[in-house]
């Protein structure tokens, strides 16, 4: 069906079911690693919201829960490389064992600015959680240790991951059409 959020999508990777059965299938991973452990997760805002919300449902343990907003790309479709901390932790990590969640690994650059940064903050360990990898855009050696999906080389939007803060709301993960973003059609 046709709508608003739906007429730019250019054709959709994942849907909704595929991915509540994916978030479900972390969460369970997630529980049998920290069994015992009370974890901190650590949200990047804003790409991460969604998926970090139905991941901590789909993970029955005792946690704690903090936001990071960090961004290095703007309202831009690639990283400037700069990573920018808009807003900070709020609670002492030293000797926590933490959860970074996040929308997308692409080029590596905020994930390898936030694996130092919070290693330098004294975090016992960082287990990092992504929604989707692409591989493609690296340009840091940085691997998640849990990946909801591996994404091809194209501008994705959905279920938290945006263009110029739209699509986050659309219940699918799709590949935005190119026209909407300013770049050419590759076809």
């Amino acid at each position: 069906m046709k709508n608003e959020l739906t007429n730019d999508i250019l054709r959709v990777l994942y849907t909704e079911d595929e991915i509540k059965a994916r978030v479900e299938e972390l969460g369970a991973a997630l529980a049998a690693r920290f069994a015992g452990q009370r974890p901190l997760f650590v949200g990047i805002l804003k790409g991460s919201l969604i998926f970090l919300a139905d991941l901590i449902r789909a993970c029955p343990l005792l946690c704690d829960l903090e936001m990071m907003a960090v961004s290095s790309y703007g309202n831009a479709t690639s990283s400037s490389g700069r990573v920018r901390i808009n807003h900070d932790l709020q609670q002492d990590v030293r000797g926590r064992d933490l959860v970074v969640v996040e929308d997308i690994l692409d080029s590596g650059n905020t994930l390898a600015f936030l694996r130092d940064y919070l290693t330098a903050k004294g975090a016992a360990s960082i287990t990092i959680v992504t929604l989707l990898d692409k591989p493609s855009g690296r340009q840091k050696a940085v691997t998640a240790d849990y990946v909801g999906f591996t994404v091809p080389d194209e501008f994705v939007v959905g279920y938290g991951l945006d263009y110029a803060q739209l699509y986050r709301n659309l219940p699918c993960i799709g590949v935005l059409k190119p026209e909407v973003y300013g770049k050419p059609d590759k076809t």
